[in-house]
């Protein structure tokens, strides 16, 4: 009997059952109040009037008004490059313990994201909200008393002008908590290693020493710890050396177009849990097993608003024009798209995290995430958004009985100057014909989108299709960035970028 692990389901239980239900709205407004007091002498909170701000009649239509929109580059460069310079008291009043580095999937260089100890504490409270939600997963005891693989970038921060940086997944790893060491994988020493294949051929080693019961990370990273686990032991599937594995919590990007290859290392069917964690904060958590959609974490430091996801309102580098609209929770509608705006207890205001949203439940706060501003692609109109080209993906598995993990396209001109779509497909199922792949590509694109449609029968001549090893993706992570981590491929590229990207494939695909 599972003593210790009925003793802490009871507790989660009887945690779930005593919390009242969060009002959403209320919860946003006091978030929104609370960031503006505590930052009103801030050299920020002086520019843009906070004071005054909390004296309007509707605070949060005058902080729209009166704040401007930010992205990385430009809060960096007025603001937050200030505390590199050892200004204080710049965007929030305390400095920050920690920089989360990030190059995203943007690029080589990494940005410097401040990560304050009220952010440590935001994202441990909604951690706490996720653990508490388990309880609505019909989990057994014994579950609880498992071991938990947390696979993110390393917990070896580096000192730098009297704090510390890394990824913010090695950031959350380096804070958990001293009870819950025992049950979290690799372990200290194993996670501090930098080098992410000698971490990985580490775990390998060691799997068989653990009983994990959960897992955690991106999909892809996931994806290849589990294949090396395979092949060091030997094994058909992943359960056959971790028979106790149940729980799969996602995060870093929608798990939907991974789906297919992460199943195929099971051995059985495990429960997938998406989050939302990003190196400017814990966004969002899925709560109830109905539905893959995740909750927005309301009441822990960040203010979030919503710009409608229109070609009309984002700029060619994906950044937002000032008239841009803004609408806060009560005003949003499902089943709509919407560009994050977040303001947060880390000292970033009105910021363009990147991504786009769409809410499935708005009384609950749910949404799921359906690509990012950077990765819309609008050439000729075509009017592309992440979220159709995994439809997309799903649906060419189905079709070739096949799995796609990573895929990334570009619209281009080829010799005869007229435009194309050209997509490269991550898949071991290489003998496949590309025309063919092409054809049910654009097919599928043409049914799913009328833009795209338009566009087809105007500007945009044709799909060209190569597939290609998904190791291929994997290894151009490593060599341009850094493998493992935070580190996602870019699904839409520029010309330029893509032209490298071209090279490497063709000289890599062995």
């Amino acid at each position: 009997m599972a003593i210790l692990g009925n003793i802490i389901k009871g507790f989660i239980n009887l945690k779930d059952t005593l919390s009242s239900e969060t009002n959403h709205i209320e919860a946003q407004e006091k978030v929104l109040k609370n960031l503006l007091e505590k930052a009103k002498n801030t050299q920020f909170g002086k520019k843009y009037h906070f004071d005054a701000i909390l004296l309007s009649d509707d605070i949060q239509e005058s902080f729209a008004d009166l704040v401007p929109y930010f992205d990385y580059n430009s809060i960096n460069k007025k603001w937050w490059n200030k505390l590199h310079q050892g200004e204080e008291n710049v965007t929030w009043p305390e400095n920050p313990s920690y920089f989360a580095l990030s190059s995203g999937t943007t690029g080589k260089s990494s940005k410097r994201i401040p990560v304050t100890d009220d952010m440590i504490e935001a994202i441990r409270q909604s951690g706490i909200k996720q653990v508490s939600a388990l309880s609505h997963f019909d989990l057994p005891a014994d579950f609880f008393e498992k071991e938990i693989m947390m696979l993110g970038s390393s917990t070896d921060l580096k000192e730098r002008n009297n704090h510390l940086e890394g990824e913010i997944s090695g950031i959350s790893a380096s804070n958990i908590p001293f009870w819950f060491k025992g049950y979290y994988k690799p372990g200290e020493d194993i996670a501090k290693i930098d080098d992410w294949d000698e971490r990985i051929e580490h775990i390998a080693k060691n799997a068989k020493n653990w009983d994990i019961g959960a897992l955690s990370g991106i999909p892809a990273w996931i994806e290849l710890m589990l294949q090396k686990v395979i092949e060091h032991h030997n094994l058909e599937n992943i359960h056959e050396i971790w028979p106790n594995l149940q729980v799969y919590t996602s995060g870093g990007v929608a798990f939907g177009s991974y789906e297919k290859s992460f199943n195929a290392l099971m051995g059985k069917p495990v429960t997938v849990i998406d989050t939302y964690l990003a190196s400017e904060g814990y966004i969002a958590t899925q709560v109830r097993p109905e539905t893959d959609a995740m909750q927005l974490n309301t009441n822990h430091g960040i203010y979030f608003e919503f710009v409608p996801f229109h070609p009309d309102y984002i700029k060619e580098d994906g950044s937002l024009k000032k008239r841009a609209p803004s609408l806060s929770l009560q005003n949003v509608k499902p089943n709509q798209d919407y560009i994050l705006i977040i303001s947060t207890v880390s000292g970033a205001w009105r910021y363009l995290i990147g991504d786009t949203i769409r809410f499935t439940d708005v009384e609950k706060a749910e949404i799921k995430i359906t690509g990012r501003t950077k990765f819309f692609l609008n050439t000729v109109g075509s009017q592309l958004s992440v979220n159709k080209m995994d439809d997309a993906m799903k649906h060419l598995e189905k079709k070739f009985k096949t799995t796609i993990p990573e895929y990334t396209i570009c619209a281009k001109r080829l010799e005869d100057r007229e435009f194309y779509h050209c997509w490269y497909l991550g898949s071991e199922l290489q003998d496949i014909n590309n025309e063919e792949v092409a054809n049910e590509l654009d097919l599928f694109l043409k049914e799913a989108n009328k833009n795209y449609k338009v566009a087809r029968s105007k500007a945009l001549k044709g799909v060209k299709v190569s597939v290609i090893s998904p190791d291929i993706f994997y290894n151009w992570s490593g060599k341009n960035k850094k493998k493992g981590g935070q580190v996602k491929m870019a699904r839409v590229m520029k010309e330029k970028k893509f032209r490298e990207w071209e090279e490497y494939a063709k000289n890599n695909n062995f």
